[in-house]
């Protein structure tokens, strides 16, 4: 008997986001669109991204595809973005949301991409900024915390980065200690001119100090 086939197929996936919108939206007002880490959701990321943003901004928390239990005694969901099979497909996927959410929820306040925040933390951070080398001028700024980069950043086919870079890594991070993250600003300069990093004291989570990094860094980078 000869060994499995395997096909693949395409159907439709019903995606999922939280807008929250000031009572005012002006040709100043920033949209953010925000990624939550693995095993957590869009309510969690939605309320740590409006801690960062002292200004009014429109702010999307979109959803991961991939949704799990968080354990085998409890019916809490958590979401992921990718794992390690089709990882092709997961990458695909996470550009057609972002791109589809960030277009959309622009449109409705016409906010144009020159205004236009992608906040990650953790598991989506590699793919943002695959995402911003992908499509460079889709967003203006992007923020990473405590996150990567792609495996194939030094040697893959990606484009240099439009936007400006902030990367915010902590000391106590177990999952991306100061050993690897000290190289991202070096690295992350191979595709993108305007990069700051900051690390900051801390473990794998977003920083409760965060605001005073960010703040002076979206008047900068939108000006």
């Amino acid at each position: 008997m000869a060994g499995p086939i395997e096909r693949t197929f395409s159907a439709r996936l019903d995606c999922h986001y939280l807008l929250l919108a000031p009572d005012a939206v002006n040709a100043d007002t920033p949209l953010v669109v925000a990624l939550h880490g693995f095993s957590s959701n869009p309510e969690v990321m939605l309320h740590l991204t409006r801690l960062l943003f002292e200004a009014p901004a429109v702010l999307l928390s979109l959803q991961g595809p991939n949704q799990f239990f968080l354990g085998p005694e409890t019916r809490d969901v958590g979401y992921g973005w990718i794992t390690s099979r089709h990882s092709a497909d997961s990458i695909r996927l996470h550009h057609d949301m972002v791109l589809h959410a960030a277009n959309e929820v622009g449109g409705q306040f016409g906010i144009p991409p020159a205004r236009r925040l992608l906040v990650g933390f953790s598991q989506p951070v590699s793919l943002n900024y695959r995402l911003a080398a992908t499509h460079p001028h889709a967003f203006h700024g992007i923020i990473g915390i405590c996150g990567g980069l792609p495996g194939d950043w030094d040697t893959g086919a990606n484009q240099a980065i439009g936007a400006a870079v902030l990367h915010i890594a902590r000391r106590n991070d177990q999952y991306y200690p100061p050993s690897v993250t000290g190289q991202y600003p070096e690295r992350l300069r191979q595709r993108a001119q305007d990069v700051e990093f900051h690390l900051i004291d801390g473990g794998h989570q977003m920083p409760s100090e965060g605001r005073r990094i960010v703040g002076p860094w979206v008047s900068r980078a939108l000006g």
